[in-house]
């Protein structure tokens, strides 16, 4: 898909590398071997409980300003305005009570190995955003665009629970792009910057941890 409306610099500076690729490659075609049984078992409850579709495919900007298609399984009932709310929020009346379990679990993105796999994610990176957000990368903020999108990042698990973050009486939409983005695309941009192999490897630690609820996480908390 054809990049959005960026600064050219923006568009064409990326950076990843072959050792990089390489891990990404690897990762991903042993996630989804070891991961492959849970997730036919999540692809067979969602069909049972809502029927079709059972992922949940939309745009989402990549390296360089470039759009891709991102996998995720589906957590909202099938019947819901696609053109919805682009943000989960905590008690979502959209989600199905097999959403809520994915969203706890964070299980509703391990379709994105296949991204991996193709070359649109890294299993570490920035998580990409939606086109609903597509303003948001200026005044400097651009410069995530440099790097690969990822399934983990320190962002990600930061604000694991940021579904929690949004006050009570402001727009949802205004307080992600005014507050949470900024603050997500400064921790990103520290990280990336002066990121390695190791570093990187830490961090997928460090992500598994979390998701397991073993109190290594430092996440934020609203």
């Amino acid at each position: 898909m054809n990049a959005f409306d960026l600064p050219r610099p923006a568009m064409t500076r990326v950076r990843h590398g072959f050792g990089r690729r390489a891990m990404d490659i690897f990762a991903a075609s042993v996630g989804i071997i070891v991961l492959s049984p849970l997730m036919l078992t999540i692809a067979l409850v969602l069909l049972l409980e809502g029927g079709r579709p059972v992922l949940f495919v939309q745009p989402r900007i990549g390296a360089g300003g470039r759009l891709f298609h991102m996998y995720k399984f589906r957590k909202f009932d099938p019947r819901c305005d696609s053109g919805g709310l682009a943000l989960t929020l905590a008690n979502d009346l959209r989600m199905t009570a097999v959403g809520r379990i994915l969203a706890l679990t964070k299980f509703d993105e391990l379709p994105q190995l296949w991204n991996v796999l193709k070359g649109e994610m890294a299993i570490v990176g920035p998580r990409p955003e939606s086109l609903a957000f597509a303003e948001c990368f200026r005044d400097g903020y651009e410069a995530v665009l440099q790097y690969k999108p990822g399934l983990l990042g320190p962002a990600q698990i930061m604000f694991r629970r940021e579904a929690l973050f949004y006050p009570h009486g402001i727009e949802p939409t205004l307080f992600y792009k005014e507050v949470l983005f900024p603050a997500k695309a400064r921790i990103d941009l520290s990280y990336y910057g002066r990121r390695t192999m190791a570093s990187d490897a830490a961090l997928v630690i460090r992500g598994v941890f979390v998701l397991l609820g073993l109190g290594l996480s430092r996440s934020m908390e609203p």
